[in-house]
This record gives structure tokens, C-alpha cells and sequence, in this order.
């Protein structure tokens, strides 16, 4: 039954885009599942993957949570009437979440990342998450550890042949 649920829930979302060096750069305390406030042809963009995303970061301001450096790209079969890319896109949260991230980012040391973009029936979604920076001793033992996961697996895999 539980397997069930978890299979239809993952039909139902499609990947578009992931921020792997947000998970390389920061420890990810929590993460929050936002909507996302889109003019015209950026829908048509951001589902056909043309945004960048790696140095972007949200911040919150009076009560509302707001996405900069989100680059998406114009669409390229739209017409004149197309939108700013580089301007600010608003999330959408419930009012206790943005309190609780507020509460959160005040400490020293974390802030707001986008990890991931979504289709979720039909409507983008993103993946927001509360972050914590890594020092450089932190990356190092992210390396040694996805390291020695990939030689195990290589052992793992020759040793059944």
C-alpha cells in the first residue's frame, strides 16, 4: 500500500532542474516546498529547463519570500511581449513557514537556497532550503565520502561479475 502512494506520488513530479553545488556548499537543515509567482512565457521556459540557478539566493522581505539571481531565460518563440529575466520572483509560503524561516535565517551563518525546480501536477514548484555553509575542511570530507561510496559500489559491482 505505502509503496503504492510513493509510486504515484512520483509520476507526479517531474525534475527540471537541480542545484547540486548548494548541497556541495551547505549543510541543507530543512527544506520547504514553495510555489512560485511566474509572468507569462517564463512557465513555457522554466519548463522547457532554460534557467539558471547557482548563485541565486531568497530572502525575506515584509513577510514574503523573494528569489534573486533566478535567471530564466526569454522564451524563444514568443514575441515581443516577453519578460525580464533577471527580475525577482516571489515565493509562495504559508505565513507560519516564512516565520519559521525568518526565526531560522536571524542565526548566524544560514540562508535561504533554492535546491531544486519542479513539476508538481502541472505547476512549478521549488525546492527552498535552510542552509548552513561549509567550511573548507567540511567539503573536503564530502569528497572523501562520496569517494569512498563510489569505490565501494565499483567493488560491489565487479565482485558479481
Amino acid at each position: 500500500m505505502i509503496n503504492l502512494i510513493i509510486e504515484s506520488m512520483a509520476e507526479n513530479v517531474k525534475i527540471i532542474a537541480q542545484n547540486k553545488k548548494a548541497r556541495f556548499n551547505y549543510f541543507v537543515e530543512d527544506s520547504y516546498e514553495c510555489g512560485i509567482v511566474l509572468e507569462g512565457t517564463e512557465v513555457k521556459s522554466v519548463k522547457a529547463g532554460n534557467l539558471s540557478f547557482n548563485d541565486s539566493f531568497a530572502e525575506i522581505i515584509n513577510g514574503e519570500v523573494w528569489v534573486s539571481n533566478l535567471q530564466i531565460a526569454e522564451y524563444k518563440y514568443s514575441s515581443v511581449f516577453n519578460h525580464n529575466p533577471l527580475r525577482k520572483k516571489k515565493l509562495l509560503l504559508h505565513k507560519e513557514e516564512i516565520k519559521r524561516m525568518a526565526r531560522k535565517v536571524e542565526e548566524k551563518g544560514y540562508t535561504l537556497i533554492p535546491l531544486d525546480f519542479y513539476l508538481k501536477e502541472g505547476r512549478v514548484k521549488v525546492k527552498l532550503g535552510v542552509c548552513k555553509g561549509k567550511k573548507l575542511f567540511d567539503k573536503r570530507e564530502t569528497i572523501k565520502q562520496r569517494d569512498i561510496a563510489r569505490d565501494v559500489s565499483r567493488e560491489f559491482k565487479n565482485g558479481f561479475k
